[in-house]
């Protein structure tokens, strides 16, 4: 499968990625980086090392520095440190980023692999929205597009009503399913449970010596959050999962429904069932166990 990762790297973006470059069933062919649990420049940074660390020969291009409408943005820093990997702040500048700008690169690419590529949107759908602004027909050109993002049948977790993801820029989300692609939606609904644990992050470091003990190593302080402010004993494999969407369906009870977003107000950033919108296909249920597994059995072959 032809693989663009969409991601604002942030500690789940960078085991999402690693899960990535060890699926042998996956060909990562770019990353696009966008606002969110960072700073863009911070994402296309992260990114770009991630890749180096990964020995992936691939491109970064960098898109929307913030929402639509809006001029700034505030990162998630408390979630996932101030550079974007915990308590590890050194990170060096590697490489320099594709000339496109991300939703360029993506009409590009799939223009390119039409009919064949799939992107995997981890952060605020920003960057897809340009893309389908910029091309009319880039939604048809996707083979499918799977979002990590909503809270279709729980609560959020950023407010009561919102998904980060979609919280972060609602009105770009909310154009997104107003004319989606093939559309998977993988929030939290199924995210919160494939819970990762301390023991799961140390095993991992003990089989992957490099990648393992980095991703144990930066997710510290994101376990250290869950536990602070939800009570659990682990974090949700949230890009992971989305990733691992992406080739395991059958590991997935989906619904078929049309999702409008709430842009504004008190519920602003709100997933909600709209049967006038077109279907997408919304996770509903997970193996969760079986994502687990899978996961470690992926990234523990990395080096």
């Amino acid at each position: 499968m032809k693989l663009i990762i969409d991601t604002d790297p942030g500690i789940d973006d960078a085991m999402a990625i690693a899960y990535a470059a060890a699926a042998p069933d996956i060909d990562l062919i770019g990353l696009t980086t966008i606002f969110g649990n960072t700073h863009v420049h911070q994402s296309s940074r992260n990114a770009r090392f991630l890749l180096d660390k990964l020995g992936l020969d691939a491109p970064v291009a960098e898109g929307a520095p913030w929402a639509w409408e809006t001029d700034g943005h505030a990162p998630s820093e408390h979630v996932h440190g101030p550079e974007g990997f915990g308590d590890i702040t050194e990170i060096p500048q590697i490489g320099s980023n594709h000339p496109l700008a991300a939703a360029e690169y993506l009409v590009d690419q799939a223009r390119a692999h039409k009919g064949e590529l799939v992107v995997c949107a981890v952060g605020p759908l920003t960057n897809i929205a340009d893309a389908m602004r910029l091309d009319s027909e880039f939604a048809s050109n996707l083979k499918r597009l799977v979002i990590m993002g909503g809270a279709v049948f729980c609560p959020g977790n950023i407010t009561e009503h919102a998904e980060a993801n979609i919280y972060h820029d609602a009105k770009a989300a909310d154009a997104v399913f107003a004319s989606p692609p093939d559309t998977v939606l993988v929030g939290l609904d199924v995210t919160l449970k494939t819970l990762y644990e301390t023991a799961d992050f140390e095993a991992l470091a003990e089989r992957s010596v490099e990648m393992g003990r980095f991703l144990r190593d930066i997710s510290k302080f994101y376990l250290k959050f869950y536990k602070d402010i939800g009570g659990l004993e682990g974090c949700g494999l949230h890009d992971s999962t989305a990733v691992i969407a992406c080739t395991h369906a059958p590991m997935f009870e989906m619904v078929e429904t049309g999702i409008r977003v709430i842009a504004d107000g008190p519920q602003a950033g709100a997933t909600l069932p709209d049967a006038d919108r077109p279907a997408i296909r919304v996770c509903r249920d997970v193996d969760g166990a079986g994502v687990v597994e899978l996961f470690t059995e992926r990234v523990a072959t990395l080096p």
